[in-house]
């Protein structure tokens, strides 16, 4: 891809049930889209007609793509993943709606893998009717993680005012401890100083790292994670030249407006930094795979049954997702221009 082009991002339904279709067809029925991305939709132009004909917006059109990797601009360009009609009923979890989410998300990988697009954006997936033999994990991120032999990846919360990534993910609470090791801790503030550079040019990145315990252990009284493994981690890295400070005490440093001060925060667990990111950019915030070979994002909802088919859904957050994955396309390919 070069400067002048715009980045072919692909867009993955999601499951059929839930609000993907619906966010999807409210950003690209923005004509402005179009002059900033190619977009190409992996699903089924079914699906797409049935939403449209929901929402009341017949004026919405896009092209099938007939041939594997042939895609137009200035169109919304859909590959359909499945021959089978499948059944809509928005709001109800349903197998085979699952089922056509992986197949969508399968179809967008192979071709990332091949060029024949710059990214991909995924929607979202229930992580209940999708798991199973054909998808053991507990999520997009696990699942791309192998998907492109990255060993490790860092999921990243992303907005304008905040980003946060995570030591741990989609694991039980009890078992956080174990998880929180010297060599885990150290890769994960790794993987966000490099992605920080690459994906987001900023060259000395600050990052700030959170404790596991309350008030960061309490020099001990409250735990010995933060003595015995992360402020050893912080000080070595530091010897190094980086700019890695904590472990701060979780609650104040949010509370307190800390997070502004620094590039990107490091937190323990799953809800540690997520309660705190979505308060502060919940329509706004994106999930952004750092660490792979290929740009990711995603929106930082789930399925929303509650509201889906309504056309209640706020579709900002996709939205940013598709301008976050524009973005971190392009500081990559300026980055390969400057060396």
């Amino acid at each position: 891809m070069t400067h002048t082009d715009k980045p072919r991002i692909g867009i993955t339904l999601g499951d059929l049930n839930g609000i993907g279709p619906e966010v999807i067809i409210k950003v690209l029925a923005d004509a402005r889209m179009l002059s900033l991305i190619t977009p190409v939709v992996y699903g089924s132009t079914k699906v797409l007609s049935f939403y449209r004909k929901l929402m009341n917006l017949e004026e919405f059109n896009y092209t099938q793509v007939k041939s594997k990797g042939q895609v137009l601009p200035k169109t919304i360009n859909v590959v359909n993943c499945w021959d089978d009609v499948i059944e809509i009923h928005p709001g109800q979890p349903s197998r085979q709606t699952a089922q056509a989410a992986l197949l969508s998300l399968k179809k967008a990988v192979e071709e990332v893998k091949e060029g024949l697009i710059d990214g991909f954006v995924t929607g979202p997936i229930d992580k209940n009717t999708i798991h199973g033999n054909d998808f053991p994990f507990h999520g997009h991120t696990e699942y791309l993680t192998q998907e492109f032999n990255a060993g490790e990846s860092l999921m990243m919360m992303v907005s304008d005012a905040l980003r946060v990534g995570l030591v741990t993910e989609h694991i039980s609470v009890k078992e956080i401890p174990t998880f929180i090791t010297k060599e885990r801790v150290e890769l994960k503030i790794r993987l966000m100083e490099l992605s920080l550079k690459k994906d987001f040019l900023i060259n000395k990145p600050k990052i700030a790292v959170l404790g596991l315990n309350p008030h960061a252990g309490d020099s001990g009284l409250l735990g010995k994670e933060e003595t015995d493994i992360i402020s050893p981690v912080i000080l070595d890295l530091k010897a190094k030249g980086k700019l890695v400070f904590g472990p701060f005490p979780a609650d104040g440093f949010f509370a307190a407006g800390l997070h502004q001060n620094y590039d990107g925060v490091i937190a323990m667990y799953h809800d540690q930094g997520l309660v705190a990111f979505k308060t502060i950019a919940f329509e706004t915030g994106v999930n952004f795979t750092a660490g792979l070979p290929f740009v990711r994002t995603s929106p930082d909802h789930g399925t929303a049954y509650s509201i889906a088919g309504k056309n209640q859904a706020n579709e900002n957050s996709f939205r940013q997702a598709i301008y976050l994955a524009a973005d971190v396309i392009k500081n990559r390919s300026s980055r390969v221009v400057e060396k």
